[in-house]
């Protein structure tokens, strides 16, 4: 495989994969031991890691989420905790979680290295939200937490890549939703207010973008050796069907 086969063909796992802490109950309730709202929590937690900035670069750099709805979470936070402390507890969640659930899935220090290795090589121009988050120092080092947040860190590197490649495409990110596979819905959870462009001018430009994402996001994936991309989807599935087993009653 390519790097930028291995790169299309792993996206939709790192996206998955990339957020699931996120929706764990144990990351919601450190929103409120913040005392913010889990909107708060999730618009600080995913760009404190900036620092102390203003809610117009906050927007700018997450690109898919409507300026007023970033500068919500944003400023509401900051009225109670400064935004790097949010970003790092959130980091903190994505650790415990990735030990909890992560530490014991197939091959999980082969697959780590793997993604280490990814997120080393990617090129960070024009993706502050990932250069930032790459430079965050890990309170966990154990197989399972690292690996957690190198999904995180790549999910970031992929979304970085796909907003570049939308305003390539001469799309606005709410054009960008719109013509995504939630259409309407997603740009309202996105918080953009109706009313609402056309769609069917924009699919073929956001297929483009697709595309391009993927060749943007390639780069990362030459570190990589011969198979090893093969190896990577196959240990990406494993997890994805890992987290997916039944949980034993009691």
């Amino acid at each position: 495989m390519t790097p930028e086969q291995v790169a299309a063909a792993s996206k939709p796992l790192v996206l998955e994969l990339g957020e699931a802490f996120s929706r764990c109950p144990g990351t919601l309730r450190r929103a409120r031991l913040l005392g913010i709202s889990g909107w708060a929590f999730y618009i600080t937690g995913r760009a404190g890691a900036l620092g102390d900035v203003r809610a117009e670069t906050v927007a700018a750099a997450l690109g898919f989420i409507a300026p007023d709805a970033v500068a919500d979470g944003w400023d509401a936070a900051a009225r109670t905790v400064p935004p790097v402390e949010v970003a790092a507890a959130n980091l903190v969640e994505c650790c415990r979680w990735g030990g909890q659930h992560l530490g014991d899935a197939p091959r999980v220090a082969r697959l780590v290295g793997l993604l280490e290795r990814i997120v080393d090589a990617a090129e960070a121009s024009g993706m502050p939200l990932f250069a930032a988050w790459r430079a965050m120092p890990v309170p966990d080092r154990s197989p399972g937490a690292r690996t957690a947040v190198g999904l995180l860190l790549l999910r970031e590197h992929f979304a970085g890549a796909y907003l570049l490649a939308v305003r390539a495409a001469g799309m606005t990110p709410l054009e960008a939703v719109l013509a995504g596979p939630e259409g309407e819905a997603g740009a309202a959870a996105c918080g953009w207010p109706p009313p609402y462009p056309p769609v069917g001018p924009l699919v073929r430009r956001r297929l483009w973008a697709e595309a391009v994402t993927d060749r943007l996001a390639s780069t990362a994936f030459r570190a990589l050796g011969p198979g090893e991309g093969a190896e990577l989807l196959d240990l990406l599935t494993a997890v994805r069907l890992h987290l997916r087993r039944p949980v034993p009653a009691g």
